[in-house]
């Protein structure tokens, strides 16, 4: 398992990829849980002003990401195989916040329920994903 991680640490794994390019921030990392921030700004807004929803579901599969990483054991790692969203609100300033929370720890699947808050604690979204858990093939 990959719980001797720090914060930053986590952060730092994310550099050069789409989590750093979107502004996403790993805020709690714990068994079954995981907090993340990614801004409302030019990269992550529709031409219109509003956030993204792809960008939206880009922060829910992250947070998902980590927590499975975060449980899986060296050898394995997670992918998402599968995301059901519902978009309920469209924040247009500001940063939201994703909190997952693990609903079923499998061998080889873990169902994560995400829920995206504006700044003000609005619900922008809930968003369910399915990770399949892999073993790491041997190069």
């Amino acid at each position: 398992m990959n719980k001797n991680l720090t914060i930053d640490q986590y952060n730092e794994l994310c550099k050069g990829t789409l989590m750093e390019h979107l502004g996403m921030k790993i805020t709690v990392v714990e068994e079954g849980r995981v907090e993340a921030t990614m801004p409302i700004d030019r990269r992550t807004v529709q031409p219109v002003g509003i956030l993204h929803g792809g960008a939206t579901i880009a922060l829910a599969e992250s947070v998902a990401g980590v927590g499975s990483y975060y449980l899986c054991s060296p050898e394995e790692h997670a992918v998402g195989m599968q995301l059901s969203v519902n978009h309920i609100s469209s924040p247009r300033k500001g940063e939201v916040k994703a909190v997952a929370v693990i609903l079923h720890q499998g061998k080889k699947s873990h169902i994560w329920q995400v829920e995206v808050f504006a700044a003000d604690n609005k619900l922008v979204s809930v968003i369910t994903v399915t990770n399949m858990i892999i073993k790491k093939k041997v190069s």
